[in-house]
């Protein structure tokens, strides 16, 4: 049960998981498409790092997720040159190694999805990163890039993986409520959907920066909570 006491129990709790701002980035928008699709239902350092720098490395970008303070620079692997590359599903697979379906029912390869993921992307002239931020801010583009994306088999009705994806190109607003960050609401008492996880957690980063010197935004404290479950914290 959710009330104003169980929610100041959480705030008091993320407070101490003492949330940090984003410390690195990818430098392509098609690595963004990569860890969003591979990262769901998956080990992020055994299985979805090692597939975005497989891919980094066949297009020889030697260092593919860098500082958020180094100076931001033309997209290296634009979505038009991964779709060039990868045309068929086998070619991707062939690079990333990694078999893993979407879903365990109706789902679709993972590389498959990714592969569509850019497709959408490019079909509605975002093909950089630079683009992909601009899409944000443009309501009617952006909603119709989601209406498609909607579509990937074994992307299910929450948009989890939409979200992070959105998440990875910069959006400081948006969560990603996955079986991480809802089992570690579950462990403080609060059993929601990811749509009331986001709620309650963009209530957490408004009622954290009303105490701080700084602005704490939704990212963080989805991620930090993210960190606290993979830890076991």
């Amino acid at each position: 049960m959710y009330n104003d006491e169980v929610g100041a129990q959480l705030v008091t709790a993320v407070r101490e998981l003492d949330p940090q701002p984003r410390q690195r980035r990818w430098v392509s928008v098609s690595f963004c498409v990569l860890d969003a699709v591979f990262s769901i239902g998956a080990h992020y350092h055994h299985h979805v790092v090692p597939v975005v720098r497989r891919v980094a490395a066949d297009f020889d970008v030697a260092s593919p997720l860098v500082p958020m303070s180094v100076r931001e620079s033309a997209d290296p692997v634009p979505l038009d040159a991964f779709l060039d590359r990868y045309r068929s599903v086998d070619a991707l697979l062939e690079v990333v190694k990694n078999r893993q379906n979407t879903s365990p029912r109706g789902g679709i390869r993972k590389a498959d999805a990714a592969l569509r993921y850019a497709a959408v992307l490019h079909d509605h002239e975002v093909t950089t990163v630079a683009d992909a931020r601009t899409l944000l801010a443009d309501s009617a583009r952006f909603e119709a890039v989601e209406t498609a994306l909607r579509q990937v088999p074994g992307e299910g009705g929450s948009g989890v993986r939409r979200g992070y994806l959105w998440m990875l190109i910069g959006d400081q607003d948006t969560i990603k409520p996955d079986r991480m960050v809802l089992r570690w609401l579950a462990r403080h008492g609060v059993d929601v959907t990811p749509d009331s996880a986001r709620e309650i957690l963009r209530n957490i980063a408004h009622k954290l920066s009303a105490g701080s010197e700084r602005q704490i935004t939704a990212w963080e404290v989805d991620h930090a909570i993210w960190q606290a479950a993979r830890s076991g914290r």
